[in-house]
């Protein structure tokens, strides 16, 4: 151990005594981790799950001792990683990061999946959550939802919307969108998003389901236009983007969210470190920075916490998926 420990290393220290955790006794948690940790993220680099494990990244591994290795697995829209998390050993050194398609929230086509998110998957906590940006190639000739709407009833089937994999919270988005409008509009997954934004700059697709990271700068570049935001309230880094509910489609309100999680027989004692660490890493002033910066909100929670979270999300899209894809 380091002689001189940073005031930011004292911080975190202080983080993690504020949680109400106290220290775990058994010898296996005491002499964890005894080695580095991949960290999984299921989507390509430069996208909004890749950014906030990022962004956790240095403080994981100033709290835990250990090195901390990002590893990305893309694929199958967030499953092949996830499938990865889920079949590793559960000894606390693979952990990842998933948003709700890969933790059993989908709507839309069936997700084939060859592990059971509920039963194979240990939740340790929510990361972070922000609004998805509907975004249009500028030659596109529609400036609004409503130009957006009249443009595909007058030409079914003439428009794509891209979005970063079956059974992703961009696909939820998507399909909730194309439904609500009652119009005819080609869903086509990715891989993820940073190839969806790739896609519709260079006019391959006229519309996509963007997160923040990877669209941000070319929106701000002119090379996508910003049509819609899917939260209920607009987004304080983009302010000038309405939302769907202001726009007509009232009610619409989806955002995207990441949580951690392990392979689900990971002892009791360690998944409890892990939160720990966790809520102490996102409450730390740098890393909430970073991912405030890249449009996102850290939102620690506790193992409770975030295990009631996802299940009220997966009832909600079952709701929804029941109604036709409408809000309930």
């Amino acid at each position: 151990m380091r002689a001189n420990i940073s005031r930011r290393g004292v911080a975190i220290g202080v983080c993690i005594a504020a949680l109400g955790i106290g220290p775990v006794t058994s010898s296996r948690a005491q002499t964890y981790p005894s080695k580095p940790i991949r960290f999984i993220v299921p989507f390509p680099a430069g996208g909004a799950t890749d950014a906030v494990a990022r962004a956790m990244q240095p403080a994981l591994e100033r709290i835990l001792g250990q090195s901390v290795v990002v590893e990305n697995r893309s694929g199958a829209g967030s499953v092949l990683g996830v499938d990865a998390i889920a079949k590793s050993a559960p000894d606390g050194l693979t952990i990842g990061i998933s948003g709700g398609g890969g933790l059993g929230v989908h709507i839309g086509q069936p997700v084939n999946r060859s592990y059971d998110p509920i039963k194979d998957l240990a939740r340790i906590s929510k990361a972070a959550e922000s609004p998805f940006i509907l975004v249009a190639t500028p030659t596109l000739k529609a400036n609004s939802l409503g130009d957006l709407i009249k443009l595909a009833k007058a030409e079914p089937n003439s428009i794509s919307i891209g979005y970063g994999g079956n059974g992703t919270g961009m696909h939820f988005a998507a399909q909730t969108f194309v439904t609500m409008a009652d119009v005819k509009i080609n869903l086509v997954p990715y891989r993820g998003t940073a190839p969806v934004v790739t896609d519709v700059i260079a006019g391959h697709v006229q519309l996509g389901i963007a997160d923040p990271p990877p669209s941000m700068g070319a929106i701000n570049e002119g090379k996508l236009k910003p049509i819609a935001v899917s939260s209920k309230q607009r987004f304080p880094m983009f302010p000038d983007i309405p939302t769907f509910d202001e726009q007509g489609l009232k009610d619409f309100e989806i955002t995207g969210w990441f949580g951690i999680v392990a392979p689900a027989a990971t002892p009791y004692d360690i998944l409890t470190r892990l939160n720990a660490v966790v809520v102490a890493a996102l409450k730390d002033p740098e890393v909430a920075r970073r991912i405030r910066l890249v449009g996102m909100e850290p939102v620690p929670m506790t193992i409770e916490e975030f295990s009631a979270y996802v299940d009220s999300q997966i009832a909600r899209a079952a709701k929804m998926q029941a109604s036709g894809g409408k809000p309930n």
